[in-house]
C-alpha cells in the first residue's frame, strides 16, 4: 500500500507547470499509480525525473524514450488517456 505522503509528494512533482504534462501526469498519479505494482511504480518515478521538454515529445508521440522502462510507462501512460 501506497503512503498518503509518498502520494503528496508524487503529486507535486506530478505538476510540471506545463498542461500538456499536467493533465496526463496529475490523473495518473492519482487515479492509477496506488494501483500499480511496484515495477511500475519504480518507472514512473524515475520517469519523473525525466525533463519536461523530453517527456513533452514522448507523451505527444514525437519520439520515444530510448530507455525501455521509460517507453513501457510511457505507453501505459498514453494508452489510459487514448482511444481505443
Amino acid at each position: 500500500m501506497v503512503e498518503q505522503s509518498e502520494l503528496n509528494r508524487l503529486f507535486w512533482q506530478s505538476r510540471r507547470g506545463m498542461l500538456e504534462l499536467d493533465v496526463l501526469l496529475v490523473p495518473f498519479t492519482q487515479e492509477i499509480y496506488p494501483q500499480l505494482d511496484e515495477e511500475n511504480q519504480r518507472r514512473y518515478r524515475k520517469l519523473l525525473n525525466c525533463e519536461d521538454q523530453d517527456m513533452f515529445g514522448w507523451f505527444m508521440e514525437r519520439n520515444e524514450p530510448e530507455d525501455e522502462e521509460l517507453r513501457l510507462i510511457v505507453r501505459m501512460i498514453l494508452d489510459r488517456v487514448q482511444p481505443k
